[in-house]
């Protein structure tokens, strides 16, 4: 209340603008927060999109010059390679936090990759049509949170080059 002649604000208008600025404040800290995790979710999503197109990459170039190509189960591979040696590729998934891709021994996916699904269908071929393998790979980031991790999931068909 202002008394005549008195200048200067009231109690009530500074608890109106502090409240103002506080909501604005409040806004903007949500919107820089959401702005982060979508930027991690981003480079997490990268990440493990470049792990599994690493590995399908060679596996792509090794299963293309295979000599022959058989299924020993849906999670492992068994090919002839252009040498004429018994090799594999395999999805290790006996840990559920820890699965992997591996060439014979060698791992090709990362180890901050968790490869939660992986199958390969082989199909034999026939009259003019090339032996091929289906591939099916999900993995996530291992060290992201859940809501800044995401799943990425790609599956291919590789035909092999039989002449």
């Amino acid at each position: 209340m202002k008394i005549k002649g008195q200048k200067g604000i009231s109690v009530i208008e500074v608890l109106v603008v502090v409240l103002v600025f506080s909501v604005i404040a409040v806004l903007g800290t949500q919107s820089i927060l959401l702005s982060l995790r979508g930027s991690k979710r981003s480079e997490s999503t990268i990440g493990v999109r470049e792990n599994v197109n690493y590995s399908l990459s060679v596996m792509e170039r090794q299963l293309h010059n295979a000599d022959s190509i058989s299924c020993a189960s849906s999670t492992k591979i068994i090919y002839v390679d252009e040498f004429s040696q018994n090799t594999d590729f395999s999805c290790n998934l006996s840990d559920p936090q820890e699965g992997y891709i591996a060439s014979g021994s060698a791992r090709l996916t990362g180890r901050n990759v968790n490869v939660t699904a992986c199958s390969f269908l082989c199909d034999p071929g026939g009259a003019g049509v090339p032996p091929s393998v289906m591939i099916s790979i999900t993995a996530k980031d291992k060290d992201a949170i859940q809501l800044e991790g995401s799943q990425f999931t790609t599956n291919t068909r590789i035909n092999l080059r039989t002449y």
